[in-house]
């Protein structure tokens, strides 16, 4: 009988310290916390919800006009141009090997056009600036056309996730959960309240602390990454005792408990 009961007390106290409650998992629950971000430092938010260009950022400008001798001197043609028009390298290969880069001043180096500085527009912004330099060059006769567009949004993922790494999504707009699918998923022991976002501004980069659980996320300025967005998931506290995360891992530690007793009191004199 205090056998049977010793078995028992093991078996309960396991499971004490074992395994990891649905809450802390599931994304966007209703939570009674208003605020889904915490530990952040006073900032001004933006005027305008546009993401605005940063330095080192790729941009891909496409230029055409009614005059084939004028495209011919608007555009750079090499080998990598043509291997991504044939489909000969993934998205943000290509984009890295043709698109324009933001150099350390903010400016970009455009055929024919020169340099133009597009650090802290928007999109819309940055190809009004181009079509104003390329007018110069285009007779009222003629038809032009300016697309600008972000070269993909770049981020990395470290920490507790499944497949860990840098990525780029060929997208304009990327939601954290997109990102986060992207990468694998989190781990069961990746502590969703306190995700931590690296995020650069034109003045540096700052850190912020946000609950994937709440559902308040949806309407917080964190819902979608931005490029150069660093996300770094936290292990929960289970994780760094070394307890179990999962059922089946703690009814396995307990058996194995089970058994050690088992043999220990059958081999006792």
């Amino acid at each position: 009988m205090k056998y049977r009961n010793l078995i028992i007390a093991l078996f309960c106290c396991s499971f004490l310290f074992s395994c990891i409650p649905v809450k802390k998992i599931k994304y966007m629950q209703d939570l009674e916390s208003k605020d889904p971000i915490s530990k952040s430092g006073p900032l001004v938010p933006y005027d305008v919800e546009e993401y605005r260009l940063q330095y080192n950022d790729i941009v891909d400008i496409t230029m055409k006009t009614s005059s084939d001798e004028l495209n011919l001197r608007l555009v750079i043609e090499n080998a990598t141009t043509s291997l991504r028009n044939m489909g000969g390298l993934n998205g943000g290969d290509a984009f890295f090997l043709n698109g324009y880069s933001l150099d350390g001043l903010g400016y970009v180096e455009l055929p024919l056009l020169g340099s133009i500085k597009m650090v802290g527009m928007n999109v819309k912004e940055a190809k009004s600036a181009v079509e104003e330099k390329l007018k110069k060059y285009v007779s009222a006769e003629e038809n032009y056309f300016v697309r600008v567009r972000l070269g993909g949004v770049r981020y990395s993922a470290l920490g507790e996730f499944n497949a860990p790494g840098k990525f780029t999504i060929l997208q304009n707009r990327v939601t954290i959960f997109e990102a986060i699918a992207n990468a694998g998923d989190m781990t069961t022991a990746a502590k969703r309240t306190e995700v931590l976002l690296v995020r650069q501004y034109p003045d540096g980069s700052k850190t912020h602390t946000i609950n994937l659980l709440s559902d308040k996320l949806l309407a917080s300025d964190f819902f979608f990454i931005r490029p150069n967005d660093l996300i770094y998931a936290q292990p929960l506290k289970a994780k760094q005792f070394g307890t179990n995360l999962t059922f089946v891992q703690s009814l396995q530690v307990v058996l194995s408990m089970i058994t050690v007793v088992l043999l220990y009191l059958n081999v006792k004199p």
